[in-house]
């Protein structure tokens, strides 16, 4: 029978007696100290009044629990108890051994005497108790003598951790102006000694740091204000340090603190104050609706959405052109113009504003009232400001197929100020790029300067200015949009290049091609397409055309038989008409390809066979004669160039005076009376200039028009059949790709005094033409060539290019 053993110190005795205690058998301790234990049963029968049989049942490897304290700081090894066998006889041969958790690292036994010591240091913290098994064995074969048993080594606490707060430091918030005992956090301090032993980890909280403002329960740890009226502004943050401490707070017992940051917050105890009651402000007449005149600002204390104000017009005769809104970020009230200003019609206002809290608080309207009022006197300063028109937007509807000169609207500007200057219209020409549109500079007539096109440009945004004639600097502007209306000026055509086969096996009737069309027109009923055979193929032996009435059309055969050897290209023109006003049409050419097929109409060839060549003749040789007769064509090409450009010599007749064939260059162009030029009655009445003949123009070159605006007197600017005539003049000069870019025809930018080449009149030339070189005239490009070939030295012949 297993017993157990103790030592005689008081840790020895403090396990014994909680091992007596685990059986009940606390009267029974001489028994137990005697080293054997007395099983359950006899203890039973001890304690009943029954009589018992004295016979014993032997029973071995019955235990209970060791104990032993935590945190041994000796050099030797801890004894924790002793194990002892009933079949021991001290003669040593009885082998203890010790197994399980611990057992040889933290636990070890002494073979002979069965002691177990404690090797390590304890700590019930981080292990609280160990299971190990215990086994007799005999030393010299090794045979159990007592079954394995299982015993509990228990570790004892003692008070070696201090109190901990483990969600520290904390943060917290309470409203300012709380009552007193308001609570604001509750803080909790973690001791890791044992909580059923003792008062190891019986904690008590106490403040350090933060009275008189806050105290805290010492038992629950709530934190609670101590102090009535804390004001937020005047003191805002709060460091409270908070004590835990072990043993039920005795001396002693060990503590841990933690820090609380507490904030006030605010609430609504501070109404607004406008620290100015009178504000002085000004703005421009021009100014426009929306704009800032000013700011004014009610001073609260307090903060976020206890701050926020609201700002009204109250009174005041300005209520109706001046507006004020909140400034959400700031709180400031914002001034602004609400409809437009006039100097001449109002030149100052008055405004009464009041800034008050939306957000009260009942229980401080004691501390009220939570609004102010301030008066803002507002002057209106004299601009001078820039041509207004009206309306401030035009929309125009014109169709594209309009003739250039006519009129498209009349845009309107008046000058706002008092002088009422007059005014000038132009077009920005950034709006404008293409210059489709002209205005008239003194009446705004807006008119067409090209030929508009839908499918080009749908919509033009122009922007129309108008400048006053007194301060070039006030420019007003507005936004014309035109809309390009469609009319049916486009032919439909074929989407992309058709090209379709036919079998030589096909059979008549047979669809071969399906076509469709693309009109760039939009009309509002939309599209529909007819198609047809050319006239010139309408009677075509091979193909037909079926309208499908879906805007497509099938391509059938009309026969069969087709042949590659015959013939293994065809061209059937279609033609193609819409259904606009006036209906347009266009022919579009199916090229169709006669191919070989098989039985299921799959295409194997669609290439000549090599047997259509002669049989003599090899395919090397066909581009033999090919390439042979390129080359002649190109040889017969560079000779017919030559020809061309070959110098033609310049023969003077010797009898000839050529002192009369005198060369003026005086004649700089006379502007308007210019009538070489054009004639200028034709632009005041172009009828009379019809009716009585045909005006002079001259034969080498077509004026060109810039504007004539500037030239046109004001008495006929109203005149559209005039500006027609010069906007159709303009365009007509616009497209002139030959017209150079000079007033007239007699410029000469390369002569005269400025000129390095001098004069080329020969009045001032020299008696004999011998004397002069002209042959620098060969380096100054083309367009000195023909002078140079006339006066030049030339002694090779011409150059072929």
């Amino acid at each position: 029978m297993w017993t157990s053993g103790r030592m005689s110190n008081a840790k020895s005795w403090l396990g014994l007696g909680m091992s007596l205690y685990f059986w009940g058998l606390m009267d029974l301790t001489t028994t137990v100290l005697s080293g054997t234990p007395t099983p359950p049963g006899e203890l039973e029968a001890l304690l009943s009044d029954k009589p018992q049989s004295h016979l014993r049942t032997k029973r071995s490897w019955v235990w209970n629990q060791f104990f032993v304290l935590e945190e041994y700081t000796g050099t030797d090894p801890l004894y924790v108890g002793k194990l002892h066998s009933d079949m021991d006889r001290g003669d040593g041969s009885i082998k203890y051994i010790l197994s399980g958790e611990g057992a040889g690292v933290v636990f070890t036994i002494d073979d002979t005497t069965g002691d177990i010591h404690a090797i390590q240091r304890l700590d019930r913290e981080e292990r609280a108790q160990y299971t190990l098994r215990a086994q007799a064995l005999d030393r010299r074969t090794g045979r159990p003598m007592e079954p394995e048993s299982e015993f509990i080594i228990k570790i004892q606490d003692i008070n070696d951790n201090e109190p901990k707060f483990l969600d520290g430091p904390y943060v917290a918030t309470v409203p300012e102006m709380s009552p007193v005992g308001t609570s604001v956090i509750q803080v909790t301090a973690t001791d890791a000694d044992d909580p059923t032993y003792g008062n190891s980890a019986r904690v008590v909280y106490s403040i350090l740091q933060g009275q008189p403002y806050f105290s805290v329960d010492s038992k629950t740890g709530v934190i609670r204000t101590a102090l009535m009226n804390m004001d937020r502004e005047a003191k805002e943050y709060y460091e409270v340090i908070i004590q835990a401490k072990d043993m039920g707070g005795q001396l002693g017992g060990l503590a841990g603190t933690t820090t609380v940051n507490i904030t006030l917050s605010d609430v609504n105890d501070n109404p607004p104050r406008f620290p100015q009651k009178h504000y002085q402000m000004s703005v421009l007449e021009s100014a426009p609706v929306s704009s800032t005149v000013g700011r004014v600002f009610a001073k609260d204390l307090d903060e976020g959405i206890n701050a926020e104000m609201k700002y009204t017009i109250v009174d005041g005769d300005g209520a109706d052109a001046f507006d004020i809104n909140t400034d959400p970020n700031f709180q400031v009230g914002i001034i602004t113009v609400k409809k437009p200003l006039s100097f001449e019609s109002k030149k100052s206002y008055t405004l009464k504003v009041e800034g008050a809290n939306p957000h009260l608080e009942m229980r401080f309207l004691n501390l009220g009232p939570f609004q102010d009022t301030t008066t803002v006197h507002i002057s209106v300063e004299d601009v001078d400001e820039p041509p207004v028109f009206e309306p401030g937007f035009y929309f125009v509807e014109v169709p594209e197929d309009v003739a250039i000169g006519t009129t498209i609207q009349i845009i309107s500007a008046k000058d706002p100020d008092v002088t009422n200057n007059s005014i000038r219209y132009s077009i920005d020409r950034s709006s404008d790029p293409g210059r489709f549109f002209y205005v008239d500079i003194t009446t705004g007539a807006l008119m067409t300067a090209r030929p508009l096109d839908r499918e080009e440009f749908a919509w033009h945004n122009i922007t129309v200015l108008a400048m006053e004639m007194n301060n070039p600097s006030q420019v007003g502007s507005v936004s014309v949009t035109i809309k390009v209306l469609d009319v049916n000026d486009n032919a439909p055509e074929f989407p992309r290049f058709y090209e379709a086969f036919v079998c030589e096996n096909a059979k008549a009737g047979q669809l071969i091609q399906t076509v469709s069309a693309v009109d760039q027109d939009d009309p509002h009923n939309g599209q529909h397409f007819h198609y047809s055979l050319a006239p010139e193929a309408a009677n075509n032996p091979n193909f037909t055309v079926r309208d499908n009435q879906d805007n497509t059309a099938r391509i059938l055969t009309r026969r069969s038989g087709f042949r590659q050897q015959e013939q293994s290209v065809f061209y059937l023109p279609i033609l193609i008409a819409d259904n606009g006003q006036p209906v347009l049409s266009s022919t579009g050419t199916l090229t169709i390809q006669v191919c070989s097929c098989d039985d299921d109409g799959h295409v194997l060839s669609c290439s000549p066979e090599a047997y259509m060549l002669p049989v003599s003749l090899s395919r090397g040789a066909l581009i033999a004669i090919l390439a042979c007769i390129f080359v002649l064509l190109v040889l017969v090409l560079l000779i017919l160039s030559m020809r061309r450009h070959r110098k033609q010599p310049y023969i003077i007749d010797d009898e000839e005076n050529i002192h009369e064939n005198i060369v003026r260059y005086d004649d700089e162009g006379g502007g308007e009376e210019d009538t070489e030029a054009f004639d200028i009655a034709a632009m005041w009445n172009p009828r009379e200039a019809q009716a009585g003949g045909a005006p002079k123009s001259r034969q080498d070159m077509l004026p060109e028009i810039e504007s004539l605006s500037r030239y046109v007197p004001q008495t006929c600017a109203v005149n559209s059949t005039v500006h027609s005539y010069v906007l159709a003049k303009l365009y007509e000069a616009d497209m002139d790709l030959w017209a150079p870019p000079f007033d007239s025809l007699q410029t000469y930018m390369f002569e005269g005094d400025g000129s390095v080449a001098g004069s080329l009149s020969s009045l001032q030339s020299a008696t004999s033409d011998s004397e002069q070189s002209f042959d620098f005239l060969t380096d100054w490009g083309p367009r000195f060539r023909k002078l140079a070939e006339l006066y030049g030295a030339s002694e090779g012949p011409a150059p072929l290019w």
